[in-house]
């Protein structure tokens, strides 16, 4: 999936002037969760975009000029003046951007034989770039999100292959149980924003048509609809016994987290040592880790944001698998043990074929996934 991102880059670029002395996501983190190792997974989302992904950054502000210069045998120079910014930044290859008095913005960047264009007219922006592969979960990722407990299944989702384990019964989390999975990376290019980059952001239903406007989306496309239906579901009511939030930074999530759980708490992601193929595996071995958790569930956006929720009704677990290609998996596991309150068309119920509340319902938690749990 692909988003205009121009907006963000213009505010990211003000960032590194504006927020020079505000402690940055991973700072913050090791500020408030020292004792907390933090995720593969979320270190992953706080790598900048490939064109501010450099090793050294200088920036000098004059008299309505800024100038940033990054690079890694190449570089990144923002210039603003009246009206005017030029970017320029490469590894091998380059980004341009020239901004006029609402004439145009023109950007080329990457590695040698990939382009990113960016054209900016009168109050638009459009982007293009490469693709990088689908964005694939374990188990059900067509329709509504699966992990939304409130919804009934969509006909996509009871389409997908019947084979694919993303919900089990607990009394199958054992030694020996064969599962056929599909354990890959999600390719969303969306990262974590600064806080403060993401508070300024409007998210919510309400302001939809400005939101568009703000990355040049256009109503009635898949990527508004993606927006739209990822706002929705984090404005949907909680089911019974939890509470929910959606973050959109980093610190939102850590903040929403020691709320609910306090400042001992350990981060646990599924963590597969290589990409392959749908396959069975076995599990060789799992281990509980708490009672009670915040989950937080990425969604598809623009940028880096999850929908979180905090429920005690549940047991989480870290479930050792290999594969029949001799692939290894530490996959997170979430079991809940009062699904009374779900929706009765869940998706859950109707591949499992049973009754909310009458067992607990299991699920593996994709790869960019998170479960927080009580550290003792």
């Amino acid at each position: 999936m692909e988003f205009n991102l121009f907006h963000l880059f213009a505010l990211l670029s003000v960032v590194f002037v504006a927020s020079h002395a505000d402690l940055s996501s991973e700072d913050y983190w090791r500020s408030v969760l020292p004792n907390t190792p933090m995720p593969k997974s979320i270190s992953q989302l706080l790598q900048s975009p490939e064109w501010l992904d450099e090793k050294n950054t200088a920036v000098n502000v004059g008299k309505g000029n800024v100038n940033v210069n990054t690079g890694k045998g190449g570089g990144t120079k923002v210039n603003v003046g009246k009206g005017n910014v030029g970017v320029h930044t490469g590894k091998g290859g380059g980004t341009n951007v020239h901004v006029g008095k609402g004439s145009g913005v023109g950007v080329s960047t990457g590695k040698p034989g990939k382009r990113t264009n960016v054209g900016v007219g009168k109050g638009g922006v459009v982007v293009r770039s490469g693709h990088k592969g689908k964005p694939v979960y374990v188990g059900v990722h067509a329709g509504k999100n699966p992990f939304m407990y409130n919804y009934a299944a969509s006909a996509d989702q009871l389409h997908d292959n019947p084979n694919v384990a993303l919900f089990f019964l607990e009394k199958d989390l054992h030694q020996g149980t064969n599962m056929n999975l599909h354990f890959t990376k999600s390719s969303t290019p969306a990262t974590f924003l600064p806080k403060k980059v993401a508070d300024s952001i409007p998210f919510s239903s309400a302001r939809l048509p400005e939101i568009l406007t703000k990355f040049s989306v256009e109503e009635n496309t898949y990527e508004s609809e993606t927006m739209k239906n990822t706002i929705s579901e984090c404005e949907a009511p909680a089911v019974k016994g939890e509470e929910k939030f959606c973050a959109t930074s980093l610190e939102s999530m850590v903040d929403f987290t020691t709320s609910k759980l306090g400042e001992k708490v350990n981060a646990v992601s599924t963590d597969v040592e290589k990409e392959s193929k749908l396959q069975k595996y076995t599990i060789v071995g799992s281990k509980k880790l708490a009672e009670k958790a915040v989950i937080c569930h990425k969604q598809k956006y623009a940028y880096a944001v999850f929908y979180c929720h905090k429920t005690n009704n549940v047991k989480a677990y870290t479930v050792s698998l290999v594969g029949n290609d001799g692939t290894k998996a530490k996959a997170a596991a979430i079991c809940h043990t009062d699904t009374s309150s779900w929706n009765p068309k869940h998706l859950a119920f109707q591949v499992l074929n049973v009754k909310p509340g009458s067992v607990p319902v299991c699920h593996f938690l994709p790869e960019d996934h998170v479960v927080w749990v009580p550290r003792s």
